[in-house]
């Protein structure tokens, strides 16, 4: 399993109702249904995951997340998690509300545009960074938002979400000393586990 998932398994809770935003393979809610038989949903727009994820036995639905969430109930779901996608979708902000809306909490991780390797890239080169957490090159990256751990934070603050866990990990996934003591210059990827406002 992958270690970004191996990582957000250990936040769900045995017999969840779990929904997987850019499900991919369903690679996770494969192994949820196995290992702590969550009853979930995974929603991709690749026809080939979708095949993949109804060979596991994955329920899965073709869905462009930049549609929204709107056929979806109130509190239909325990968790609604999406992993490194937020930055690639138009409305970012309307999509966490959404998610909270049908979700009790969720989770998100995404990539640390403010890792000090960017910054310093950026700052010697003049030119955008590419690095092991950040691939792609400015033309054909699929990250149309460039954020921060700090610039999420804020968002969460001004709408209220409450941070139920966090964790910040290097490129490799792992936890690293100055990545927990400074996240927003040493940690490469973060992991958000968010509430709904009190």
């Amino acid at each position: 399993m992958r270690a970004d998932l191996a990582i957000i398994s250990e936040l769900i809770n045995d017999g969840a109702r779990v929904l997987d935003l850019g499900c991919g393979e369903g690679e996770l809610l494969a192994h949820l249904q196995r290992t702590k038989q969550v009853y979930g949903y995974g929603l991709d727009v690749d026809a080939d995951n979708i095949t993949t994820c109804i060979s596991k036995g994955v329920n899965v639905i073709e869905h462009d997340l930049d549609d929204g969430l709107h056929d979806f109930a109130d509190n239909a779901f325990d968790m609604v998690v999406m992993t490194e996608t937020l930055q690639s979708v138009r409305h970012p902000d309307s999509l966490l509300s959404e998610m909270l809306r049908i979700g009790k909490e969720c989770i998100v991780t995404f990539p640390n545009f403010g890792h000090w390797r960017c910054r310093v890239h950026l700052g010697l080169h003049g030119r955008m960074p590419v690095a092991s957490h950040l691939p792609h090159s400015w033309y054909d990256t699929p990250n149309i938002h460039l954020f921060t751990f700090d610039d999420f934070e804020l968002l969460c603050r001004s709408r209220g979400y409450r941070t139920i866990q966090r964790f910040v990990v290097g490129e490799d996934y792992r936890s690293r000393a100055l990545a927990n003591r400074l996240p927003n210059l040493f940690g490469a990827i973060a992991f958000y586990r968010l509430g709904r406002p009190t």
